[in-house]
């Protein structure tokens, strides 16, 4: 591994990184490999590179590979790494080591996620030890750590092995906690055995890490030793916390214009996330030592007036906005909030300033776009830093207003907005900020409630939004570019957005085609909120079904696609063209309810979106750009070659090239994209016998098969689809070339031994079996049962169980001459006599009450031919099991509406676009898979033969006991008669008389 540092630098390197992944991943299958890479990790000697490049490959594999079952970690491996990860951590301790700590901690949570405490007992108890009464240097490593595992408290479920762990974390790490929170506070509120400001900012590193673990030991309860020393954290004046609210000591101050937050400015975030927590969870804690009183007092004091104008100060004045709100939510404190003079001087000292836009707003307004659009777009959480001070002004204003305060508060609010309004009437180009700040307040002001999906769905009562619009917003959406600021037309767009359900669908038409204009703006945020508010305003449903259709815009689609691919064709570099996922977007909205209104035209779009991708296929920057486009050109695919398929032609035409880049040089973002269009594409083709497959595709063929396309995980669900087109097209011919071996391959050694990958090898064997001829699948379904027997024994879970359930009663249920109940039953007593009685019983009857609905119409037709037609099924020692299978089946009519043919509507296959969430929660690429909405094909029924499941049953009942005699009723009589008596009777009521 002497080379492991070239790979580490190699891998940064767009250049050499695909090669150097590749050589670092075999070597991270040798044992040893991942303590020789922590050791690198840690060595001072080595360039810093290197050591940051390994700790974000450390964590990736505990991230992706820590539980794997493809290519595991042997667990003296495991054992190694946890052993050796904190002292790591120690001697990660120096400030410059901080990033690279970062990345280590992060590892040592996510494998604690997954091992502690059951496999690292120690955990805690190493932490412990390594605390230091005097070097804050360590003590910020091993808090850093500690806080890593213990914040993801935050997000779990209650349950009782939840609360195991966290008992067991307070039985070690409370007392030294308490402790070293005591001496931290008191070094920093009184510089105890404090030297230099390096010393002084360390231990300000630990408070605020010490603050984090508060937070974390009190997310789910209260535990008792923080319960039984409240008063020393929250009472007046003495406590820590109000103490720690009012301390700024001038060694710790930063720049304010700087984007990071002081520690002091951090600390006191942090502090009132732990009061907002305690106003909604413990309130009757706060009574004890009027804490909400205090710490409102404390805010008031601290961003009244705008105090804290600076950009450091952001996280904390919109942290004490949040508190505001929630205390007044909550109403235990309405004789804080309640009278008119407060509601007053709230709205005047800590609304009115914060809403007004700042001079680096406007700055950011300019000169970085795309981060004024995301934070105006981000949905205010609590714990996170993503609302802005105005959401969070704005959030005070709602509560009010949901709380009691509407009249008074919309009074007061008025008078504001009025005063706003005027002054920009007074002089428009001076004042303008006085409108926007009057639009927002409104916009407040009005909304009850709603989501960023949705827009508003419920309003103040006491507004009229839409008469608000008319007379003081619509002016800036049709004025020329450049006769009002921007922003002002910014703030139109965005109020029309954001009360897009209040207005009828006669109103949004009429102001669409001013939304496309401001698309050729040359303002960035302009065009790219027109380009928002067209997605939204084109993605409105109602009762379900979507508002507009393709005859709204008929017209209009080409213009509106021809001006946002313009806007994106300007951009001069792959990462330009990729940033802005809202065009793209936009445009996939369009293509998306035009549908087959573009068929003259779609060549054109097309071509250009191939051009797109050619050029960010160079450098792929953005998941949901990526999303997007490849949704585009599979809905455009989706609407036009599917009702002309003289056009597929061309789709393959222009496809196929880039699609054939984008495999020969394993891009792998784009990859299951690829294999999704191109198996949407051969669904497309013509199905019947004496159509042949085009060459393209055959020849694609062999490479499918190889075992390194399966690799990459994100491919498997794509690869999957795109065998299952082969074998409904193709499927004589792939016999005739020996592949099906090949497929079959793939799912006993790749898909059916994986947990994560088992379900897509079921998928991909009903349709072999659904379409390769029984007399060519002979000589392999031996070998699938035992594959999946092999898995039952190495690693069983309960849904593999059920997949394999779900195979069994498919083979049974589908009406493919020569497959059946007692092919099955051949098949595995085959392997070993009796063996069927052991399945049937253990496996199979135990998952048939467990049927998901969309599965019951199989199982009955499954279970209705191995109970009637199985010649093998009333032989022993399988008879046995006959009563009890028949007792299942009857469970299943319990819910007959479950039974019938799932029937889906255009609209409701199509619902995948309507619901693509607005904020992928994608930081960055992951090889997971991306589903295509605009690919997916609605589901086929297995067994369409069957139109009616309890007339087939009937049917086969009344042959079976013809045929069968007095033995048939003989089998009947040893059922529960409990079950069986009232289901005779009303199948004797159907007309079924046995």
């Amino acid at each position: 591994m002497a080379d492991l540092p070239n790979l580490l630098l190699a891998s940064l390197n767009p250049a050499t990184r695909k090669q150097a992944e590749s050589s670092l991943n075999a070597y991270s299958t040798q044992q040893g490999f991942l303590s020789h890479l922590l050791r690198l990790v840690v060595d001072q000697s080595q360039d810093r590179a290197v050591r940051q490049a390994g700790s974000i490959y450390l964590k990736n594999i505990a991230k992706l590979r820590w539980e794997e079952d493809e290519q595991p970690i042997v667990e003296t491996d495991k054992a190694s790494l946890r052993s050796e990860l904190v002292p790591a951590m120690i001697a990660l301790s120096r400030p410059e080591d901080k990033a690279i700590r970062v990345q280590v901690a992060e590892s040592v949570s996510l494998i604690a996620e997954l091992d502690f405490p059951e496999k690292w007992p120690s955990l805690i108890d190493q932490l412990v030890q390594s605390l230091s009464p005097t070097d804050y240097n360590v003590n910020t490593g091993v808090l850093q750590t500690a806080h890593s595992i213990f914040k993801q408290w935050r997000a779990h479920v209650r349950s009782d092995e939840l609360f195991t762990e966290i008992n067991l974390v307070f039985s070690k790490f409370m007392t030294p906690f308490l402790q070293l929170f005591r001496q931290t506070a008191q070094i920093c509120l009184e510089k105890v055995n404090i030297n230099s400001v390096q010393e002084y900012n360390l231990a300000a590193q630990s408070m605020a890490l010490l603050i984090e673990i508060y937070h974390d030991f009190t997310c789910q309860d209260i535990p008792p030793a923080i319960e039984d020393s409240h008063m020393e954290f929250f009472a007046t004046p003495q406590g820590w916390f109000p103490r720690l609210m009012s301390w700024n000591p001038p060694e710790l101050k930063t720049d304010p214009d700087e984007p990071t937050p002081s520690l002091p400015s951090a600390i006191k975030t942090a502090i009132l996330e732990i009061v907002e927590l305690f106003v909604k969870l413990y309130p009757e804690q706060l009574t004890l030592s009027k804490g909400v009183e205090t710490f409102v007092s404390g805010v008031w004091s601290l961003i009244g007036s705008n105090q804290l104008p600076g950009i450091a100060d952001d996280s904390l004045v919109s942290q004490s906005l949040r508190f505001i709100s929630t205390a007044i939510r909550s109403g235990l404190y309405k004789d804080l909030f309640s009278a008119g003079s407060t509601i007053s001087s709230l709205v005047e000292g800590v609304v009115v300033p914060n809403v007004s836009l700042r001079e680096h707003d406007v700055e950011q307004f300019e000169d970085d776009p795309l981060e004024f659009i995301r934070l105006d777009l981000a949905v205010s959480t609590v714990g996170t830093d993503a609302a802005t001070r105005r959401q969070a002004a704005a959030d005070v204003l709602q509560a009010l207003v949901g709380s009691g305060h509407e009249g008074e508060t919309t009074s007061i609010v008025g008078q504001w907005i009025n005063k706003g309004l005027s002054e920009y009437a007074s002089n428009k180009s001076e004042n303008w900020k006085s409108k926007d700040s009057a639009v927002y307040m409104l916009t407040a002001l009005a909304t009850r409630g709603g989501t960023s999906a949705q827009g508003v769905t419920s309003t103040n009562a006491l507004v009229d939004v839409v008469k608000f619009f008319g007379e003081n917003v619509f002016e800036d959406l049709q004025a020329p570019a450049g006769s009002v600021h921007p922003i002002l037309q910014v703030d139109a767009i965005r109020f029309l957005v954001t009360f897009r359900n209040q207005l009828t669908k006669t109103q949004l038409l009429s102001v669409l085609p001013l939304l496309a204009g401001h698309l050729r703006s040359d303002n960035y945020v302009t065009y790219t909120y027109a380009a928002i508010t067209i997605d939204r305003v084109l993605a409105i449903k109602q009762n379900n079904q979507l508002l507009f259709s393709q005859a709204d815009v008929r017209d209009s689609a080409a213009d509106l696609l021809n001006a946002l691919l313009s806007k994106l064709e300007s951009a001069n570099t792959p990462q330009k063209l990729a940033e802005n996922d809202h065009l793209m977007k936009c445009i996939m909205r369009v293509i998306a309810t035009a549908r087959q209104s573009l068929t003259p035209v779609y060549q054109g779009v097309l071509q250009r979106l191939v051009a797109i991708l050619a050029t960010i296929s160079q450098n792929p920057s953005n998941p949901k750009f990526d999303q997007y486009i490849f949704e585009s050109m599979s809905i455009l695919m989706r609407f036009v070659a599917g009702t002309s398929r003289d056009t597929i032609p061309t789709f393959e035409q222009l496809l196929f090239p880039q699609f054939t880049n984008i495999i020969q040089n394993d891009i792998d973002q784009y990859v299951p994209y690829v294999f999704q269009i191109i198996a949407q594409m051969l669904e497309l083709q013509p199905s019947s016998p004496s159509a042949s497959m085009p060459d393209q595709y055959r020849s694609l063929l062999p490479f499918l098969l190889t075992p390194a396309v399966w690799q990459q995980k994100g491919s498997v669900p794509g690869l999957v689809k795109l065998l299952k087109a082969y074998l409904s097209r193709d499927a004589p011919q792939m016999v005739a070339q020996g592949q099906i071996g090949a497929v079959l391959g793939v799912c006993q050694q790749r898909l059916i031994p994986s947990k994560q990958n088992d379900v897509w090898g079921i998928e991909l064997l009903m349709a072999v079996v659904s379409n390769v001829p029984v007399e060519s699948l002979s000589n392999f379904f031996k070998g699938v049962i035992l594959s999946m027997l092999t898995r039952m024994q190495a690693s069983k879970t309960d849904n593999f169980v059920f997949l394999f359930a779900k195979f069994l009663l498919f083979v049974m249920a589908i009406n493919v001459n020569g497959l059946g109940p007692d092919y099955v039953i051949g098949t595995i007593e085959g392997i070993q006599p009796g063996l069927w009685s052991q399945i049937l019983n253990n496996f199979i009857l135990p998952q048939i009450p467990k049927t998901p609905y969309k599965d019951r119409k199989l199982a009955v037709v499954g279970v209705t031919r191995l109970l009637f037609q199985s010649k093998m099924s009333i032989q022993p020692p399988q008879v046995q099991s006959w009563p009890a299978v028949m007792t299942s089946l009857i469970k299943l009519f319990s819910e007959p509406q479950y039974l019938a043919s799932q029937k889906t509507d255009e609209d409701s296959q199509f619902v995948g676009l309507t619901e693509i969430d607005y904020e992928e929660q994608t930081a960055g690429y992951q090889a997971a898979y991306s589903r295509l909405a605009g690919s997916s094909s609605a589901e086929v029924d297995p067994v369409e033969y069957v139109s009616d499941p309890q007339a087939y049953l009937g049917q086969e009942m009344v042959r079976f006991f013809r045929e069968q005699g007095q033995g048939a009723k003989e089998l009947l009589a040893k059922g529960d008669p409990s079950v069986l008596q009232p289901f005779m009777t009303s199948m004797a009521a159907a007309g079924y008389e046995l």
